[in-house]
């Protein structure tokens, strides 16, 4: 599988609107080449410098999207309708939503990862990212990834 963005290069910069010193809504993203056999998708976007690049301490959670349909080929700007079934898990923000990066010091990356599997999971309620892992363990058929950074102007 390949993910891209038509917001920000692989390992570019992620632009304001798309922040907390913007509009705060999710960037594009756009996939190929989901597997046969894929019966849902998994997005699950992570900060892993958080709090800071030079002595990170967790990976902090932007966005997590579960039981999108495997025929979804990506995510509009701003994703504020998501394909039919799909639903959104619970940030570390503490909201079934987009948490744009809005990092206090420093440049952090951002990874965008998308997981096709072989199931489609159960509702798991307000799920954080480690429920959705623990419960796509051993069902990943394949996983594309997108990086992109981004630091506050003055931080």
């Amino acid at each position: 599988m390949v993910m891209t963005s038509s917001a920000f290069a692989e390992g570019g910069g992620i632009p304001p609107k798309f922040t907390c010193d913007g509009a705060n809504v999710s960037p594009p993203l756009d996939w190929t080449g989901v597997p046969a056999g894929a019966k849902s998708l998994v997005l699950i976007v992570d900060d892993p410098d958080a709090p800071d690049p030079a002595a990170p301490k967790m990976d902090w959670v932007h966005w997590v999207v579960v039981a999108l349909p495997p025929a979804a080929t990506g995510l509009a700007e701003g994703a504020s309708a998501l394909p039919e079934g799909a639903r959104m898990g619970t940030s570390d923000f503490g909201r079934k939503a987009w948490g744009g990066p809005c990092p206090p010091v420093g440049r952090h990356r951002y990874f965008f990862r998308l997981h096709a599997l072989d199931v489609v999971l159960p509702d798991l309620g307000a799920a954080r990212r480690a429920d959705v892992e623990a419960a796509m363990k051993g069902h990943v058929l394949a996983t594309a990834q997108r990086i992109g950074t981004y630091a506050r102007a003055g931080r």
